[in-house]
């Protein structure tokens, strides 16, 4: 089994900045991606960014592209999502996933607990 923790979300006003880390318990062939997804209240959960680990190679949903980056720390098993010029409708909570092929297009193996990021105008 592989943990997944999240750190770094908070409270920020509008046009600033966060950054959320998410460290493996361990590295596994099982994991060959990670990223967020994120669910603001009353809403399904979405899909944010992802990177495969082999690759260095990153995809993000629309909404994002341009102000928030996803890169990774392969020696301590840490996926990084940089949030910039952050916007109300930003506000979530933000769950670090892994798995084996693209958790944009199939359910990730693992979850995080989830960290709160709000943003306020």
């Amino acid at each position: 089994q592989v943990q997944l923790v999240e750190s770094g979300g908070g409270l920020v006003q509008a046009g600033g900045s966060l950054r959320l880390s998410c460290a493996a318990s361990r590295r596994t062939f099982s994991i060959r991606i990670m990223g967020w997804f994120r669910q603001a209240p009353g809403k399904e959960r979405e899909f944010v960014a992802g990177i495969w680990w082999s690759r260095d190679n990153s995809y993000y949903t629309d909404s994002v592209k341009g102000r928030f980056t996803i890169s990774m720390d392969s020696a301590k098993n840490t996926v990084s999502l940089q949030m910039n010029s952050l916007k109300p409708e930003d506000t979530a909570v933000y769950y670090c996933a892994a798995g084996p092929a693209p958790i944009h297009q199939s359910p990730p193996s693992y979850w995080g607990q989830g960290t709160q990021v709000t943003v306020s105008s």
